[in-house]
Order: C-alpha cells, then sequence, then structure tokens
C-alpha cells in the first residue's frame, strides 16, 4: 500500500520511445520508461503550481519488445524569429517543407519498444506557494484520483513521444496490482537485479521544480514597474533610457525565474522489476550534464 501522500498509475500504450539523449538523430529508446518521462504523464493528468511530483519508482508490467520504425521527418525547425515574423507579415517567411520528397524532409529510422505497460508510483509535495489551508495535500491527492479514475487529462498523455499515446487507470496499491497483472497475463513476476546503465533522469533539477511556478498578475506587474520607476526618478535622462532598455530585457513575468534545463543522470538498476527513482535516494549533485 502506498504511503499518505503518494499516488499510483497504470500506464500502457502500443509503443513508446524513451529517446536516449546521445542517440537523438537515429533514435533508440531505453529499454524502460524513464522518470521524466512518468512525470509528464503525472503532469498531463493534473498539476497546478502549488504542487509537483517526485516520480518514487517505476514497476515494470510488460517491458516490451524492440521495433524498428522509419520515419519522414524533417531536417529543420522553425526559430522564435521566424514565428514572429510570420505573425507580422507572413509573406516574409519560407516554410519547412515537409513530406516526401521534399526539400527539407528526410527519412530517419527509430528503435522503439511496442506494447508496455508500467506502474508509476511518484510522491506529492506542496510548493511555497500553496497557502494552507485553501491548498492542503489531501485537496490534491483526491483531485488526482478523481482525474485518473474519470480518465481525465488536461492534454493526452504519451510514452516518451507525443504520437505514442498512454491509456491510464488509477491503482491505490502498486504491489498488489504488478501481482494482479502477473496473473492476469500469465507470466512470472519479474526477479533479480539488472543493470541498466547511466539513464536520463530529467532535463529540470527535481529541486528547481519545488519552488514552483506562477505567472504575476497584472496589478504585480503594474507595481514591479512603479518601483523601478520611483527607483530610476532622479537619475539622468540618458542613464534612464539605459536602465529601462535593461529592464526590459530582464523583467520577471512570473513568481520565480525560468528554469535552465540541464540534464541528470543516474544509476539505473531493475531489482524485482522495480526501478527505483526517488531523487533523494538515486541523484548526486554531480550527475548533471555539461
Amino acid at each position: 500500500m502506498n504511503p499518505p501522500n503518494f499516488v499510483t498509475l497504470r500506464v500502457w500504450g502500443d509503443f513508446a520511445c524513451f529517446t536516449r539523449p546521445e542517440m537523438k538523430v537515429e533514435r533508440v529508446s531505453y529499454p524502460v520508461m524513464t522518470p521524466s518521462a512518468a512525470r509528464g504523464i503525472l503532469e498531463a493528468i493534473f498539476w497546478e503550481p502549488q504542487m509537483y511530483y517526485l516520480i518514487d519508482s517505476i514497476r515494470v508490467v510488460k517491458r516490451g519488445r524492440w521495433i524498428s520504425i522509419r520515419r519522414n521527418e524533417v531536417t529543420k525547425v522553425i526559430s522564435l524569429d521566424s514565428a514572429k515574423t510570420w505573425m507580422r507579415s507572413p509573406e516574409k517567411v519560407s516554410p519547412i517543407q515537409a513530406g516526401g520528397g521534399a526539400a527539407d524532409g528526410t527519412q530517419r529510422n527509430m528503435l522503439a519498444l511496442q506494447d508496455v505497460e508500467y506502474l508509476i508510483t511518484a510522491e506529492v509535495r506542496l510548493t511555497p506557494l500553496a497557502q494552507p489551508p485553501r491548498d492542503n495535500l489531501g485537496k490534491y491527492l483526491r483531485e488526482i484520483e478523481g482525474r485518473a479514475r474519470a480518465g481525465k487529462c488536461f492534454h493526452r498523455p504519451g510514452l516518451g513521444m507525443r504520437e505514442f499515446a498512454a491509456d491510464f487507470e488509477w491503482e491505490p496499491d502498486p504491489d498488489a496490482a504488478l501481482t494482479r497483472r502477473a496473473t492476469e497475463l500469465s507470466q512470472p513476476l519479474m526477479r533479480g537485479e539488472e543493470p541498466l546503465g547511466l539513464m536520463l533522469y530529467d532535463v529540470f533539477d527535481p529541486e528547481g521544480r519545488a519552488a514552483g511556478f506562477r505567472w504575476l498578475r497584472d496589478d504585480e506587474l503594474d507595481a514591479q514597474v512603479a518601483d523601478f520607476e520611483q527607483s530610476i526618478a532622479g537619475v539622468k535622462k540618458g542613464e534612464q533610457t539605459k536602465r529601462r532598455k535593461e529592464f526590459a530585457a530582464n523583467r520577471l513575468r512570473s513568481t520565480a525565474a525560468p528554469l535552465k534545463p540541464q540534464p541528470l543522470f543516474f544509476d539505473a538498476r531493475l531489482r524485482d522489476g522495480r526501478l527505483d527513482c526517488h531523487p533523494e535516494r538515486v541523484l548526486t549533485r554531480n550527475t548533471g550534464g555539461n
């Protein structure tokens, strides 16, 4: 049975690809789900700035089969500047030519997984933005369970990629669910230890996500501008112009500065079909990438 502030979901799908970052052009999947993919599934079902998830474990029900897929992809991406230009003057932007035989199209292989199923267990914690008693763990745990039982989600969760849709179901007890599914599938429970090597944990530090995130309201933005204007009231006009440009470029529009993506890795090991993922147990601060 889960501890009081833990939740478990059973997720499954026809295909999955948890891309190894060292092979991102010709995609190659990790053999099991990564913690960041599990977090994405939970956040697709329910998330608010006042709470966040820490993935505790991933139990493997169906490991899946390796499958090679050849897909039509594009070699270019649309830049933010191009998108802004298109909004002002669409005729000045050259679109990406996609499709078979197009100038920007290409064919690439993908080594993915077919027919997978996992049990994701996560701890739910409050961020500093939570305001008790209105915001409390019980409220969020009930909301997550209700949405999972009803099949509700903000957007369709995926198994590593958006096109690989994931189905999900609420499970109150991960160990009981694992035993039940093994019986239903007429397969033995996984036993023993299997090292999976270095695995991507997440591209955002869990400690950074613990701070929460909220866009500032209009009155808070106005107060920010008023405070700045007051601070430069006695400064020369030329210096005011310079500082206003700096203020506009670096102005905070949320309660915290945007997180800078930085890959974190951990030593992944399957023990009896269970991948231990809690960051306080598996992450050390020197596991980040360059």
